[in-house]
Order: C-alpha cells, then structure tokens, then sequence
C-alpha cells in the first residue's frame, strides 16, 4: 500500500465546527487591541463619530485581508503559520503628530504607504539578519514580549483605560472569574472543549456580566448593517518629508517586533523560521501596510495577543486563524456584528489575557532552557536585555526628553529588548575574548565570551 505523507500540523486543516470556534477564539483575543489604534488616532484628531466608525470597519477588514494573506500567502508573500495582523502601537505617537499638526489624515496615509513599500523593500535584507537570532535571543526577545503584553491584560482587567470604575472591586472580580473558568475548562474538559478554553471562558465571561450591567448592546442597534471601504475616503495622500522620516523608522521598530514574533511562532510550532520565510513573512507586513494607507487604515504587524494563544491552546493550524482573518473581514463589511463583539466588557478580556500573555513569557522562558549558562556571560545578556525591555513598561515617560525618533524605537519594550540582546549576545558570544580574562564563574556573571551552545543553530540544539 502506498504510504500517504504525513500532514505537518501547521498546514492541516481541521473540521468546519473546530475552525469557526478556534477562529472566533482569536478574533475575540485580538478585537479590543485591533479597534483601540483607530479609537486613539481618531480621537486625538477629534474626528466625527460617523469617521470613527468608518476607521474602525476599515481596520477591521485590512486587518482581515492581512491575516489572511500572512497565513495562506502567495508567491513570497506570507509566512504561511497562524499569524493574526493587526495595527501596531508602535505607530500611534507619530500618527497622532502628523494628524494634529496640520497634516490630517491625507499625511497619515501617504506616509504608512511609503513605509509599506520600504518594509517590502528592506524584507530580504531582515531575512538575512536571522543568524543573529539564535536560542539565547529569541528566547529573551519571546520572554521579553509576554512580558510586554501583560500590563494589557491589566488595564484589562481593571476595567480598561479611561473608564469611570477603572480598578472597581467588581471589574477584578468578573477578571478572576473568567480566568477560573479558563484554567477549569482546560483542567477537566474533554480535550476539544480545552482548546477553546479561552472561548468558553469569554462566553461564560459575557453572560454573567450582563445581568450585572458590566455591558450593554445599545451600540448593536445603532451601527449599520453594511459598510464598504472605499480607497482614500478622506482625500488623496500627501507625502510629507517630515511624516515620511518618522513612519520609516516605525517601519524598523514593526519589523524588529514581527521577527521576534515569528520566531515566537515557529518554535511553538514547531516550523522554526528560515531566512527565506522570514522574508516572506515581512514582505506581508508591507503589502498589507501599503493596503493599510490605501484602505484608510494604518501600519500592520503581527500581533503578540495572539502568539499566546497558539501556545496556550497547542492549535497550530493556520487554516485557524486564516479563519480568523474571514472573521474580521465580515466585522469589517457587516458593523452591526463588529458592534456586538465590541460589546465584550474588558474585564472579560483581561481574564483570558492574564494566561494568554503569560503563556508568551512561558515560552520564552521554555526557549532559553536549550542555552547553555554555565562558563560564559549568557545570564547577562538575558539580565541585561529583559531589564531594558521592560524598563518603557514599567516608566512609561522616561525617554520623554528623547527626540522622536528615539522614543519611537525605545518606547516599544520588544523593539528596545530585542536590540539590546541581540547587540550584547554579538559583543559577549562573538567577538574575540580579551588575553589573560580570568576564568569564568559558575553562575555566568563573570569571564570571557564563548559561542559555546548560542552559536548552534536551533535545530542543532534541539
């Protein structure tokens, strides 16, 4: 008999019932994160209600596109793994600069068009930089991003930022109720129902909050049945010198965020990164940020919410979250359902977030148990990179009297950890150790540099 190869988990495709529950799980997981970039901008340019509701169809259904075009991919475009895109944060200070100073929303676009094609461009070139991506800095760059989200999750939890109740006993208290109900359903459920725990969590979640009056669905009635995206709604781009400088160097801070989430993705999937897919995977992120400033939008990148989900749920199927990405596109086209998953309290959120964003740090942690810290200074280079990652998290003012361009790399913990590792690993692991240095310590704090165990390849290691 002829034997059939074997389907890698990444590329199977589960049934009809599984995909449109494990979907729906990551369109609920990334939502509030998804709508809160277009609820800012707009916002600080003090646009129209009827314009914020325009941006936020139009997020939702670029965000759709982009997903789909990184999970199922074409030619060299994608990555091919189960990737949600999503607007990146990173993007929102400057945004908000150009809008406001006279530019509006016309110097937005033109310059996140200009970005996107410079990612395209820069793709192959970041591809090619994966060497210096070995287990001691994906796993610091992994950890340092669950890291990152977690101060999400607590907003979340405390009943998101700005509202009136913010940090109310019963916001914390319908949190911990849904993170008990997550950590149950995946303790005891059958092994389908424990893969969408975090579903199961947020329904359970949404149905005791509304008798409490945690949410109300009066923003379902007044949102419109179906709302189509046409190009550059709000005027032809204007291509700006000045805005063009500051989204470019977004454009770095994206791309050094999406490569450790990739890598992020790959080991929990066990179909670790190459140069080449890395390449593709980027080359997305530019084409959907073109799409992004053509679509009324902004920049895309992949979105960290959703690396914990994979390594929570152990679904790896980026038939998945291709799913996902349809999801969106439908909130994106029909507002009315975009209304009701608005209408999911933050508290509920922050629940299932609390392990989700946890489980990113988990994974990082699980990475750097294949380095080896006996004999050389790799507990530094860890030590010292999650310190400056998480340092904009903890003091989020203090690079306040930074140029822009500075606060623009730093103020992101991933862009500002995964810079400082991966400088430190190439000057402790790679460059010649000093004559005569003393021998190292045992707990790796002390001594010369050695490429012993960083220097392997992943695969190697494993």
């Amino acid at each position: 008999m002829a034997q059939t190869t074997p389907v890698h988990p990444v590329d199977e495709v589960p049934p009809v019932r599984q995909l449109a529950a494990f979907g729906l799980q990551h369109v609920l997981a990334m939502y509030a994160g998804a709508v809160a970039v277009p609820l800012i901008v707009g916002g600080a340019m003090k646009l129209s209600p009827a314009d914020l509701a325009y941006l936020i169809t139009a997020d939702l259904l670029v965000c759709g596109i982009a997903t789909l075009i990184q999970c199922i991919g074409f030619w060299r475009f994608g990555v091919r793994l189960p990737i949600m895109q999503g607007c990146t944060f990173a993007a929102v200070s400057p945004m908000v600069l150009i809008g406001t100073t006279g530019g509006g929303l016309p110097a937005i676009y033109g310059s996140v068009i200009v970005a996107g094609l410079a990612i395209m461009l820069l793709a192959p070139v970041f591809g090619k930089l994966l060497r210096f991506f070995p287990p001691l800095v994906t796993g610091t760059v992994i950890l340092i991003i669950g890291i990152s989200l977690l101060p999400v999750a607590g907003n979340w939890v405390a009943g998101g930022v700005g509202s009136a109740d913010f940090g109310a006993p019963k916001n914390i208290a319908l949190a911990l109720f849904v993170l008990v109900v997550v950590l149950g359903v995946q303790r005891f459920a059958p092994a389908f129902l424990s893969r969408i725990a975090v579903l199961i969590g947020i329904g359970v979640g949404l149905a005791a909050a509304v008798p409490f009056g945690f949410t109300d669905f009066d923003g379902v009635g007044d949102a419109d049945w179906i709302g189509i995206s046409t190009p550059f709604h709000f005027g032809a781009p204007t291509f700006e010198f000045s805005a063009i400088v500051s989204m470019l160097v977004v454009a770095l801070v994206t791309m050094t965020e999406t490569t450790g989430d990739l890598i992020a993705v790959g080991e929990m999937t066990d179909r670790r990164i190459e140069p080449r897919s890395l390449s593709d995977g980027l080359r997305a992120d530019g084409l959907s940020t073109v799409l992004g400033g053509v679509f009324n939008t902004f920049p895309y990148t992949a979105y960290a919410q959703n690396v914990g989900l994979v390594g929570m749920t152990r679904v790896r199927s980026r038939w998945v979250v291709a799913t996902a990405g349809g999801i969106l596109v439908l909130l994106g086209l029909l507002p009315k359902l975009g209304a009701v998953v608005a209408a999911v309290p933050a508290p509920v959120l922050g629940g299932a977030g609390l392990v989700m964003f946890g489980t990113v740090a988990a994974s990082g942690l699980r990475t750097l148990t294949q380095v080896d810290f006996k004999g050389n200074n790799n507990l530094t280079v860890v030590a010292v990179s999650v310190a400056m990652g998480v340092l904009p998290v903890g003091v989020p003012t203090i690079y306040e009297k930074f140029p822009d361009w500075f606060q623009t790399v730093m103020n992101s913990g991933i862009s500002a950890g995964c810079l400082t590792a991966i400088v430190l690993n190439l000057l402790f692991n790679h460059l010649p150790a000093k004559a005569g240095s003393a021998a190292p310590e045992p707990d790796g704090l002390a001594g010369g540099g050695t490429e012993e165990g960083v220097e392997k390849s992943r695969e190697e290691v494993v």
